[in-house]
Parts: structure tokens; C-alpha cells; sequence
């Protein structure tokens, strides 16, 4: 009888030396794995979590930090749970080019009350500018080669008016002091050419100063 009564307090003594189980939830930081799932949701949503344990001697969870780590498939789930409310962005194709051509985009952001009031505003930038008359030209008073070509019907070369062979300079160095025939030309009309040739411009006496030719002039009248 002794005997079975020594076994008994061996066993008591041993069971009060063993260490209470916790469940899942208290292993985690929690009283119950209510309170778990709750402070896990809002550790997705990005918020602070601060819990109370039901147990009087349980640790409490104080910040997002103090949860196990999720696995990533399951966070970036979360993640996107909280971005499916928000409206996606469109990002266009081509950033720099307008999207005026777009119905859509702009049906997006206009109305035809924005269109009117558009209307209204380009139309008060509007400048008006009355036509008027153009200037009259002023009448030549010199020379014009121009006319004198159109006057003129003999080649270039064909000599038709007296030249003196006493000449100060040669030809070759008075033609030279212009830029174009042309201006030559000119020159020697305003010198009294083409009876005259006081600039030495026109030894041949065909009536045109340095190699200038009236034959564009002539093709133009036609």
C-alpha cells in the first residue's frame, strides 16, 4: 500500500516540473489566433500593429516588426489587394507627342463647356488687320538696263557706235573695278553710254560694257 502511494507522489511531482504547452497562437506573441490573423492584416496593409494578449503572462506584439515573416507570395498578394481600389495609370506610348488625336484622352479631361470657353479665349486673341494699299515706286531717275536691253537689237559685238583708241586704262582693269556685268553696264549708261564710253567699258562699241549680254532680258519679254 506504501508502495502504490510512493509511485503516486512521484508522478505528481514530475507532472508539476513539466513546462505548460503553448498553442500556435501563443507561440507567436498572442492570446488566440483570432487576435493573430488580425494583427497579421495589418501588418499587409502597412499599419502598426499593437495587440493585447488575453494571457495574463504573454508577450504583446508592440510593432509590425515583432510578426513572423510572411512567405513572399503572400505579402505581394496583400500588396496588391490594397492597390486594386486606386485606378490604374495610363502611361501613353510616346510621352512627347500630344495626344490630341486621342478621343479618349481628351474626352477624359474635356467638356464642351471647356471647349467653349477655349472658343471664347482664342477668340479674344484674335487680331484683325485691315489690307492696305501698297506703296507706289518711286520713278526712276537714272539709267535702267533693263529697258535699255528691251530697246536693243544687236548682238554682242556688233559694233554700232564710234570708239577713240586713246585710252587712259585698259578695258580689262576699268571692267574689273565691278563686281557683276550688270553693274558695269550701269556704270556706263550713267556715264553717258551708250554713245559715250568715258570709262573705257565698252572698246568694241556693240553698245554693252563688259561682256554684259541682253539676251536674258530680250527671252524674258516673250
Amino acid at each position: 500500500m506504501m508502495r502504490y502511494g510512493f509511485s503516486a507522489l512521484v508522478l505528481a511531482s514530475l507532472a508539476a516540473c513539466s513546462p505548460e504547452v503553448p498553442d500556435s497562437a501563443a507561440g507567436v506573441g498572442f492570446g488566440d489566433y483570432a487576435t493573430y490573423q488580425s494583427a497579421r492584416e495589418q501588418q499587409l496593409q502597412g499599419a502598426p500593429v499593437s495587440v493585447q494578449p488575453l494571457g495574463a503572462g504573454a508577450p504583446m506584439a508592440t510593432v509590425a516588426s515583432d510578426l513572423p515573416d510572411l512567405p513572399a507570395a503572400e505579402a505581394q498578394a496583400g500588396i496588391a489587394g490594397t492597390e486594386d481600389a486606386a485606378a490604374p495609370e495610363v502611361i501613353p506610348d510616346n510621352p512627347g507627342l500630344s495626344d490630341e488625336q486621342d478621343f479618349k484622352a481628351v474626352a477624359a479631361r474635356e467638356t464642351i463647356e471647356s471647349d467653349r470657353e477655349r472658343l471664347a479665349a482664342l477668340r479674344q486673341q484674335y487680331e484683325f488687320i485691315a489690307p492696305t494699299e501698297l506703296p507706289e515706286r518711286a520713278p526712276s531717275t537714272g539709267p535702267n538696263i533693263v529697258e535699255f536691253a528691251l530697246n536693243t537689237s544687236n548682238r554682242v559685238g556688233e559694233p554700232l557706235y564710234r570708239r577713240s583708241g586713246l585710252k587712259m586704262i585698259s578695258s580689262q582693269r576699268a571692267c574689273a573695278r565691278y563686281a557683276s556685268p550688270d553693274l558695269a553696264q550701269l556704270a556706263f549708261l550713267e556715264a553717258g553710254g551708250p554713245q559715250r564710253d568715258r570709262k573705257n567699258l565698252d572698246p568694241d562699241g556693240d553698245g554693252f560694257a563688259c561682256a554684259w549680254d541682253p539676251a536674258p532680258f530680250r527671252l524674258a519679254r516673250h
